[in-house]
């Protein structure tokens, strides 16, 4: 994967947009029960337990929530990125450039075509290493169609050498 450890996201760029609603539900469930059943049977257990399994639970579902946020897909005039992390060694840009994208596919279902939330994968031509795969990412169809529009558009340029 063609990588930038930059933590910033460039001016010149085409948003495309970043993780749909859809991608909270997971997190969402996952603090239902572990505020609403693990926390209440550790602090049966000792006040002291139940302290702590609240404080790790508050601490685990802001961090996945702030995760999801930081989800955000972009191109710009040398390929295709996306930008994600919270934590400093997690933070980064990952992409394809233009001369090696392959193409761009979002994976349909009925799910996703009722709530506008694919997974999609941007490919890179010569390795599957280096692709993109993006799940819940919002409207993913009209973004696929964006980066396969804007390759073509460079294709037809002669602008990828």
């Amino acid at each position: 994967m063609d990588q930038d450890s930059s933590a910033a996201i460039p001016s010149d760029i085409t948003s495309l947009g970043g993780k749909s609603w859809t991608a909270y539900i997971r997190v969402i469930a996952i603090g239902f029960v572990l505020f609403c059943i693990v926390t209440p049977l550790a602090w049966r257990a000792s006040v002291v337990a139940g302290i702590v399994v609240l404080l790790l639970s508050l601490g685990f579902t802001a961090y996945q929530f702030l995760e999801l946020r930081s989800y955000h897909l972009y191109f710009n005039d040398i390929g295709v990125w996306i930008y994600s992390g919270v934590l400093p060694w997690k933070k980064g840009v990952a992409g394809v450039k233009w001369r090696d994208l392959d193409e761009a596919v979002y994976f349909q279902s009925i799910g996703s075509w009722l709530f506008k939330s694919y997974s999609i994968r941007i490919g890179h031509r010569f390795t599957k290493s280096s692709e993109i795969l993006v799940s819940h990412m919002t409207r993913g169809n009209e973004v696929v169609m964006k980066i396969n529009g804007r390759h073509q558009d460079l294709v037809r340029a002669n602008a990828l050498n």
